[in-house]
């Protein structure tokens, strides 16, 4: 792809102003795509409003939205269709949020080395990261069992505790959870959702997450995904 160069929006000509007590935001107004889009389910337009907020014509093009629009007939096609999409956010746990965190750790160290600004270097789709698979119970049916659990998860875990602190203070767009809060499914994933984004430009929260429990954020009428070895 050597050449190859994003381009700007080619859909910023739908972008329209709308003020929320007293203060006003931008969207991109999907209704102006015409018919087609009046047809398309609310979780097909979400995955609309991604791709045309996205297009570059680089990693998302118009191709990418045209085949959204073509729901209907691409939902039948033979092999199905792929189109680029970004979530608004990811929702990890420690068992595969530590790891992410230690790549961008190594980044930075490497930009650092090249003489650049490591501090450049942070996620660009905000990140839920729940401290989640470390938990174990060794004690029981006894009133101190969450207190003596919980002691024993700090000496665990001390090293990989002291790093998420450090990660949590020194990445923008990522959020820690800390230890003592909870598994993901006690934390509350609706707790952590925004519904709607209000940086920049107004868009739908829409989240791709390694818990089972992460389509349980459809009831709130947030599209979620769930992948990875649990599923």
């Amino acid at each position: 792809m050597c050449g190859i160069a994003a381009t700007g929006n080619p859909y910023d000509k739908l972008l329209k102003d709308i003020e929320i007590n007293g203060k006003t935001y931008k969207y991109y107004d999907l209704s102006a795509l015409g018919s087609k889009y009046d047809r398309l389910p609310f979780c097909i337009r979400v995955l609309l409003e991604s791709c045309v907020r996205n297009c570059d014509n680089f990693q998302v093009l118009e191709k990418d939205v045209n085949n959204v629009l073509d729901w209907e007939t691409n939902q039948t096609a033979e092999g199905g269709v792929e189109i680029a999409f970004k979530p608004a956010r990811v929702i990890l746990q420690d068992l595969t949020g530590v790891p992410a965190v230690v790549d961008f750790a190594a980044m930075r160290e490497a930009m650092k080395g090249l003489g650049g600004n490591p501090h450049k270097i942070n996620p660009i789709c905000p990140a839920d990261l729940v401290i989640d698979h470390s938990v174990q119970v060794d004690f029981s049916r006894s009133p101190e069992a969450l207190n003596k659990n919980q002691d024993l998860e700090f000496v665990r875990n001390k090293e990989r505790f002291q790093f998420l602190k450090w990660g949590a203070q020194a990445f923008d767009n990522m959020l820690i959870v800390p230890p003592g809060s909870g598994i993901v499914h006690q934390v509350n994933l609706e707790y952590l959702a925004r519904v709607v984004f209000t940086n920049d430009i107004l868009h739908p929260d829409s989240v791709v997450g390694t818990d089972s429990h992460t389509t349980m954020i459809n009831g709130l009428g947030v599209v979620g995904w769930g992948v990875g070895g649990e599923f």
